[in-house]
C-alpha cells in the first residue's frame, strides 16, 4: 500500500485510518489477533515486528530508491518504533497484520509486507510492501508475497486483495503482474508523494483464482 494508514505525527494513540472499522472484527481465524504467526519460506521468514527492529527497518526503508513511490516512512529509529507499537495495538484490534521479512540464515529484518482490513471482516483487504533495495532482484520479494498472499486468503478470510501502484513504479506494477494480479483500472491523481499527485494502478487478486492455480501448480510458489 502506498498511501500508509499510520502517520508518524499523528497521536500514536488514535492514528487515522481511511477506512472506518466498526468493532471487533470476525475473521476465519482468532489467533493471529494475540501474535502473528511465523511464516517460513524457501528464501525468508515472515514474522512479527518487533522493537529491536527498528535501527534495521531505519536503514532498509529510508533510502530514495524505498521512498520514491511510497508515503513517507518515519524519519528516525524512534519514529520506527513507535510505528512497531502501532502495528501491535493495531493487529491486536484485528484491523492489520504486519509481517517483517527476515533472510533465511539472519535474524534482521530488511522489509515489510502489510495487509490491512478495506472492511469489517476483511473480505475486502488492501496490502503493500517496501523491501531493501540491495534485495530487489533476488527473489525475496517472491516468496515472501506468496507467504503473505496465502495469510490474507486463508487465515484472514479475504476474498478480494488489493494492491495500489503509481503508473511511475515499473517495477512495482511488474511485481504484482507477475503474481498474477489483474489491473483493474486507474485510480487518477490519487497519491500525493512530494507536492505531486500521482495515477495509481488498481491490482486484484481473488481468493478462488488463488486457490485454483494453486491446485494447478501443485504449489504455492512462484514460478
Amino acid at each position: 500500500m502506498e498511501k500508509m494508514p499510520y502517520q508518524e505525527h499523528a497521536d500514536v494513540a488514535a492514528v487515522i485510518s481511511t477506512v472506518p472499522l466498526a468493532g471487533p472484527t470476525p475473521c476465519a481465524d482468532h489467533d493471529w489477533r494475540s501474535g502473528l504467526p511465523t511464516l517460513t519460506g524457501s528464501l525468508v521468514t515472515l514474522r512479527e515486528l518487533r522493537a529491536s527492529d527498528a535501527p534495521s527497518l531505519f536503514v532498509a526503508l529510508t533510502t530514495e530508491e524505498v521512498t520514491r513511490f511510497i508515503s513517507p516512512p518515519p524519519t528516525t529509529v524512534e519514529g520506527f518504533e513507535k510505528f512497531i507499537a502501532w502495528t501491535h495495538r493495531q493487529r491486536a484490534a484485528g484491523q492489520h497484520a504486519c509481517f517483517a521479512i527476515v533472510p533465511r540464515g539472519t535474524d534482521t529484518a530488511i522489509g515489510l509486507f502489510q495487509v490491512r482490513s478495506l472492511e469489517p471482516d476483511f473480505g475486502t483487504a488492501e496490502w503493500g510492501f517496501a523491501v531493501a533495495s540491495e534485495f530487489w532482484g533476488t527473489g525475496v520479494f517472491g516468496d515472501g508475497a506468496w507467504l503473505t498472499i496465502g495469510f490474507a486468503f486463508e487465515t484472514l478470510g479475504t476474498h478480494r486483495l488489493e494492491a495500489r501502484a503509481s503508473l511511475a513504479n515499473g517495477r512495482g506494477n511488474a511485481a504484482l503482474r507477475k503474481l498474477g494480479a489483474v489491473r483493474e483500472g486507474i485510480l487518477r491523481k490519487s497519491f500525493l508523494r512530494h507536492g505531486e499527485h500521482h495515477d495509481q494502478a488498481l491490482w486484484t487478486l481473488l481468493a478462488d483464482e488463488w486457490r485454483d492455480a494453486q491446485s494447478t501448480s501443485g504449489s504455492a510458489r512462484i514460478h
